[in-house]
């Protein structure tokens, strides 16, 4: 509101200081402020309120260290992230930009689902919440508009390098083309110049099959977009775990989100050019900010639990987002943690499966599943774990980012 605003006074009025508001870094720099804030202070009286309404935690007996001092502590603190998040956004960008569109409906719709997962779970009493197969089905939705948008809106295009001829010279120069176009390119790492084209999944088949690629593209955003958002829900274990590894997530993004959309980052790091996506940057700025605020309040001893409303939207913001910039193939580099997670949890449900079909006894690889549980039951404190896995965050994060210059 606040930028579509200044932009008027600009080009009506020539207001002085009003051209600020076109800065992708002063915004993101404001979005990071007023998410804290929001999140801090006004976090406090949401507390509150849902402390008031006897919105409290049923915590599951698993046989875990001061898993009973964690019993009523007040839960579906996902609103506080989603407020802070949305509050920033709308406030400060450009809100017709397709990229910010599909943000703010994945945060919408997401955080929809948690809120009825974690409502029934409170106000039913029934400790399974939303079934399964209705949450599949909303990520499903959601992941199949968000593949359509981007296969055929003609918003959403790439720049690529060509190369020119000087004409009174007898030599070219490599340079962006002057015309965006639609791209079926992504990133991926290791591979020469870090390009991949879903294309070639149906090429080899025939010519004529390449205009079928969008759909096995569509397929494998859903299935990016379920998988993340379940992962950060498995991660959403202990106190601060998922916020922080999430926030970690976030920087590394917003960072690929910037040079993605800024054409002499681009250029210089010789990566595809984005049009128009550096406005995404806001948003995750806004969400980095808002992970960080909620760990205020999340931190051991939690005041609140994030609950499905926080931990799904999480994944489904990271999952969209990197899309959106292109760079879903590096998910499970980035997101390590979350593929931990989610592994941790498929070794030892497949091993328990098939060793009581092979002996009639079932085993366990890990003391508990995900793998947090695990080094919980061998007597590491919780926030001995939590820092732990931050770290290791940190250097998917760092690996993620040498990858741009690494082929």
């Amino acid at each position: 509101m606040l930028y579509h605003l200044f932009e008027f006074l600009q080009d009506e009025y020539n207001l002085v200081g009003a051209s600020i508001f076109k800065y992708i870094s002063f915004r993101a720099s404001a979005a990071v402020l007023l998410s804290l804030l929001f999140s801090i202070v006004f976090g406090k009286r949401i507390i509150r309120t849902i402390s008031n309404y006897q919105i409290k935690e049923n915590v599951r007996k698993l046989g875990l260290k001061d898993e009973e001092t964690k019993e009523g502590t007040p839960t579906m603190g996902g609103i506080i992230i989603i407020l802070s998040i949305l509050f920033p956004t709308l406030l400060l960008c450009n809100l017709t930009n397709i990229y910010v569109q599909i943000m703010l409906l994945t945060t919408v719709w997401l955080g929809a689902i948690g809120f009825i997962d974690d409502y029934i779970k409170v106000f039913k009493k029934n400790k399974s919440g939303l079934s399964g197969k209705f949450k599949i089905f909303g990520q499903v939705t959601l992941a199949l508009i968000v593949g359509l948008v981007i296969v055929f809106s003609n918003d959403i295009t790439i720049k690529e390098k060509q190369r020119v001829k000087i004409d009174d010279q007898n030599k070219t120069i490599v340079v962006f083309s002057e015309t965006p176009k639609k791209s079926s390119k992504t990133t991926i790492p290791f591979f020469k110049n870090n390009e991949f084209d879903y294309k070639s999944l149906t090429s080899w088949i025939g010519n004529e099959f390449e205009n079928y690629a969008w759909i096995l593209f569509v397929l494998i955003v859903i299935f990016i977009v379920t998988a993340v958002s379940n992962g950060a829900n498995m991660t959403d274990g202990l106190d601060g775990l998922a916020t922080g590894v999430s926030s970690i997530i976030g920087i590394t993004l917003a960072v690929f989100g910037y040079v993605s959309g800024n054409i002499i980052a681009a250029d210089y790091l010789n990566i595809m050019y984005i049009p128009n996506s550096g406005e995404i940057v806001i948003f995750l700025s806004a969400f980095i900010a808002s992970c960080v605020g909620f760990l205020w309040h999340n931190s051991y001893p939690a005041d609140i639990f994030m609950g499905d409303t926080g931990s799904l939207t999480i994944g489904g913001i990271i999952a969209v987002s990197a899309i959106l910039i292109r760079k879903e193939l590096l998910i499970p580099i980035f997101c390590g943690v979350f593929l931990i997670q989610n592994l941790s949890v498929i070794i030892q449900v497949a091993y328990f499966k098939y060793t009581k079909k092979k002996t009639g006894v079932g085993r366990r690889v890990f003391l508990m599943s995900p793998i947090h549980h695990h080094f919980q039951k061998k007597g590491i404190h919780e926030n001995k774990i939590v820092l732990r896995f931050w770290i290791i965050a940190l250097l998917f994060a760092v690996i993620s980012i040498l990858t741009l210059k690494i082929r």
